[in-house]
């Protein structure tokens, strides 16, 4: 089939070089990328991934975190269970 459809979309910087930097080691390019994020939201015939409105607790945590405050996590799962695991 004849790609002839565009997309533009606007978004961070950071975010796209970061993702691109992702992407390329999967062997993946952005336009592949959301190629397959579109099938997958026909496919399953909405976005292919949990969206919500975040709890109580969730909110709570995303205040504080934007005031500077909290703790933020960042790496695998596994990485920042083990993190979790030495605090406690």
């Amino acid at each position: 089939m004849t790609k002839t459809g565009y997309i533009n979309a606007r978004v961070e910087n950071d975010l796209k070089e970061k993702a691109e930097k992702v992407l390329r080691r999967v062997g993946v390019n952005t336009s592949g990328a959301v190629t397959m994020f579109l099938r997958q939201v026909v496919i399953r015939q909405g976005i292919p991934f949990e969206v919500r409105v975040p709890n109580k607790e969730s909110l709570k945590a995303i205040r504080e975190l934007r005031a500077g405050k909290g703790k933020m996590y960042t790496g695998s799962t596994k990485e920042i269970f083990d993190a979790l695991v030495k605090e406690s």
